[in-house]
């Protein structure tokens, strides 16, 4: 395996990793923003109103992207098992 298909690959990888997480992420952050909003205007002060609803959020966004994320990485991965005896050599 040559050095330019290694860093091809680790890219690849960084790029499947932070696009399977992005939903997840983007949606936890959408809602603390929305939340540290309400509790400045509110100046509610509750430790469970902000990691409540994220939990809730990122379970939820999990749930509905997973078969997007299933499809994202196995993409990734069957060409890689599949070419497995070539880059052992």
């Amino acid at each position: 395996m040559t050095q330019d298909a290694i860093i091809f690959l680790g890219r690849d990888a960084l790029e499947v990793t932070l696009l399977a997480s992005a939903p997840m992420l983007l949606s936890g952050m959408l809602v603390g923003l929305v939340i540290s909003v309400f509790q400045s205007v509110t100046q509610i002060q509750e430790i469970t109103l902000t990691f409540v609803p994220k939990i809730i959020v990122v379970i939820v966004s999990f749930i509905l992207f997973l078969p997007w994320m299933l499809s994202l990485l196995l993409g990734f991965v069957q060409p890689l098992f599949g070419g497995f005896d070539a880059m052992v050599k």
